[in-house]
């Protein structure tokens, strides 16, 4: 089962040399494929490159990603001077005041909000950006395989619909001589209206090809079965399908609301393809809603 389900989480963590990396991503799902990047500073050509790498991997759905960078040492670690400076300044100016004696401890300034921070921008190492390269790759892998498991739960649910629409179908089908029963009935009563009330003959014909038109769901019937057919196709084949099932599942209502049309008003067995139309076409939109967060 292939197809996969465009809502999905994954999370890769490594390290290369002192530098630590958090990827994480999350997607939903969207009509087209929808990057949200949310990366250190200066990662303009690393950011290009990822773009494309999500594109090889994947076709649809909003993807949000962020990437964070923790360094073991201080190079990736910033003080503010004037900060620092302004401490010190202030401290020494209140020991000669209250004419008190210490040192400054340079340890407790830094816990300081404000004077440490670690950089926010893509260190200019080429292994490194090598690394979270790969790295990437790897988390689009299984964030691709965390979809697919819940497209697989997804194929199986639309299966077990495509299991009943084809009952239904077929239930359908074991009524249609009902139905041409009680059209032809229908067509012989309004002829009789019309001979009685001596119409035009060509209004006759005219009337008794259209009755004649709408006495027959065999060919809904068989353009249904049909779509079931593709329907399950697609399940199996891999890339973007979700459009085309969607597609599919528009044109089944579209049959569904035709057998509908054409046995509204009849009476006695006839009625049962009413309800049973009805049941096609509440499976086909719980398909629909399914197939919404198909990629």
């Amino acid at each position: 089962m292939p197809i996969r389900s465009m809502t999905g989480f994954a999370q890769v963590k490594g390290q290369h040399g002192k530098t630590a990396y958090t990827f994480t991503a999350k997607s939903v799902n969207h009509r087209f494929l929808d990057l949200h990047l949310r990366l250190p500073g200066r990662s303009d050509l690393f950011e290009q490159q990822l773009r494309k790498l999500f594109k090889e991997k994947m076709h649809r759905g909003h993807v949000e990603l962020s990437l964070t960078l923790e360094y073991a040492d201080a190079s990736g670690i910033s003080v503010d001077r004037g900060l620092v400076s302004g401490y010190v300044k202030a401290f020494r100016q209140l020991s000669d005041e209250l004419d008190l004696h210490g040192e400054v401890d340079l340890n407790a300034i830094f816990r300081l909000n404000g004077v440490l921070s670690a950089s926010s921008e893509m260190p200019e190492e080429p292994e490194l950006q090598a690394a979270l390269h790969s790295a990437a790759g790897e988390l689009i892998d299984l964030l691709n395989a965390n979809r697919r498991l819940e497209g697989d739960q997804t194929c199986r649910e639309l299966e077990s619909r495509m299991d009943e629409l084809e009952r239904n179908a077929a239930a359908v089908a074991t009524l249609r001589d009902t139905v041409l029963k009680a059209h032809l009935e229908r067509i012989r009563a309004r002829m009789a209206e019309l001979l009685e009330a001596k119409a035009d003959p060509d209004r006759i014909l005219q009337e008794a090809a259209m009755l004649a038109e709408r006495s027959d769901v065999q060919e809904e019937i068989v353009r249904l079965q049909t779509h079931i057919r593709h329907f399950r196709g697609l399940l199996q084949e891999d890339g973007d399908v979700g459009k085309k099932l969607d597609f599919l599942l528009q044109e089944m209502s579209r049959e569904a609301n035709t057998m509908l049309s054409k046995t509204t008003g009849l009476a006695g067995d006839a009625m049962r393809i009413t309800e049973l139309g009805l049941a096609l076409k509440s499976d086909i939109e719980k398909s629909r809603e399914q197939v919404q967060n198909v990629e």
